[in-house]
């Protein structure tokens, strides 16, 4: 059988972080069994939709190297569910209610005052048929609730938590639709997913307890019940997702310098056994993904790591992959020589300024002002294929100076840094006569 996994977001804002870890998951677990990946946009709620999130969440997607293979939208789909739902209807497996949120707020609290879980009594099914065809003729709108069968427990293996088994009777009869006919998640999403021929669902385990629901509803309307698997939430550094890091939407991340094979490499991994490593890609990702690897531990998400991981990334970017984000005249050789150095590629603008740039004059102690004075003497002379190591080779001999002292005030007085890349392949890019420049400026510095 073809596993066919789907992603399903609700266009009511930017995906963050954990929805991105969803939709990876999903895309991973596909292409790891070579099936399907489908998009589904969950836009049922009209007023909270907005067709610029669509946009948005389908560039998100792209920019992490997400792309679906078929794409449905909820909003066209109302024709199906509600024939479905009449199929419910008639099946006597969804009913009518007319309670007030306020009566069941009542009935809720009294079951807790008396140490019993506040499962929905059914009262609603008392009301005779007759009554109920009166009521809904008059205009008096229900909600609709689905009815669980509580004769058999609820079971099913579940791809990461394992066997899962509730009992319906301490479970409420799920609300389905509202008075005024809109759709709540449940009920759609098991239409959607039989008509999509959705094989794994893959989602957090917030959805337990509405997998538990939606098991009877498969049943229901005659067809089989996919594989699930539920991982653990992603939590911070804290223990839990701060509302920043929570909301934190992929573009954030991009404007922020973080790349996307960085999100990828860190998020593909969370919550699973298998260390997080920035050299795999998303095939490689994909070969390795296997659920049992997952636990129930919380995954932490820790914005430490990204940043080490991006690091990483960027350290083997090729200057093809980075070139139209350079400087406009930084070529590959200067693109290796800074590349080691950055945590970001935007920072390879900072270290071309070095380059190209006006260095700050450093603030030097008279002996090493003296000997940056013999260094422009030196390099005057011995500059050639390799000018750093005649340099310094030169300058070791007629001071005795190694190590820090040696290499230290040559590399403030020519970057006005005390860090940076490898001296030997970034004098080259600086030249002669700009090196020169500084040493002599540097050299005769004594203050403002």
């Amino acid at each position: 059988m073809t596993v066919v996994t789907r992603f399903a977001p609700s266009p009511t804002g930017h995906l963050h972080v954990g929805n991105v870890r969803t939709a990876l998951h999903n895309w991973l677990l596909t292409k790891h069994h070579g099936g399907r990946f489908l998009l589904r946009i969950d836009d049922t709620d009209a007023e909270r939709s907005r067709e610029e999130y669509v946009d948005a969440l389908k560039a998100d997607l792209a920019w992490l190297g997400i792309e679906p293979e078929g794409e449905e939208r909820q909003s066209a789909r109302f024709a199906i569910y509600e024939k479905a739902f009449a199929r419910l209807a008639e099946a006597e497996r969804v009913y009518p209610c007319w309670e007030t949120p306020q009566e069941l707020e009542l009935k809720r609290k009294v079951l807790l005052g008396r140490g019993l879980p506040p499962v929905y009594d059914r009262a609603a099914l008392a009301i005779p048929e007759d009554e109920r065809t009166r009521r809904i003729e008059s205009g008096d709108k229900p909600h609709w609730r689905f009815l669980l069968d509580r004769e058999r427990p609820i079971e099913w293996d579940d791809g990461i938590r394992g066997p899962q088994r509730f009992d319906p009777a301490q479970m409420s009869d799920p609300v389905v639709r509202r008075a005024d006919g809109s759709w709540l998640y449940m009920l759609p999403s098991a239409i959607d997913d039989v008509a999509m021929g959705i094989t794994d669902v893959l989602r957090g385990e917030d959805h337990v307890s509405n997998t538990a629901a939606q098991v009877q509803m498969f049943e229901a309307l005659g067809a089989p019940v996919p594989r699930f698997a539920h991982e653990a939430l992603l939590t911070g550094t804290e223990g839990k997702l701060s509302k920043r890091l929570g909301s934190m939407g992929v573009a954030q991340f991009r404007d922020a310098g973080i790349e996307p094979a960085a999100l990828v490499a860190l998020l593909g991994r969370l919550g699973t056994s298998d260390p997080v490593d920035p050299s795999l890609d998303m095939a490689a990702l994909a070969s390795s993904f296997d659920l049992s690897h997952f636990g129930r531990a919380p995954a932490r998400f820790d914005e430490a790591e990204l940043e080490r991981v991006n690091a990483a990334v960027v350290h083997a970017l090729p200057y093809e992959a980075v070139a139209d984000r350079l400087p406009e005249d930084m070529d590959a050789a200067a693109w290796e020589v800074v590349r080691p150095n950055l945590a970001r590629v935007a920072e390879a603008q900072d270290w071309w300024r070095v380059v190209t740039g006006t260095v700050v004059t450093p603030a030097l102690a008279d002996e090493d002002r003296a000997y940056v004075g013999e260094a422009v003497q030196v390099l005057e002379d011995t500059w050639g294929e390799s000018p750093w190591q005649g340099l310094t080779g030169a300058l070791k001999v007629r001071t005795g100076r190694k190590g820090k002292a040696l290499f230290l005030p040559l590399r403030l007085a020519l970057t006005g840094m005390d860090h940076g890349p490898d001296m030997a392949a970034l004098l080259p890019l600086i030249g002669r006569d700009a090196a020169l420049e500084r040493l002599r400026a540097a050299a005769a510095w004594e203050g403002p």
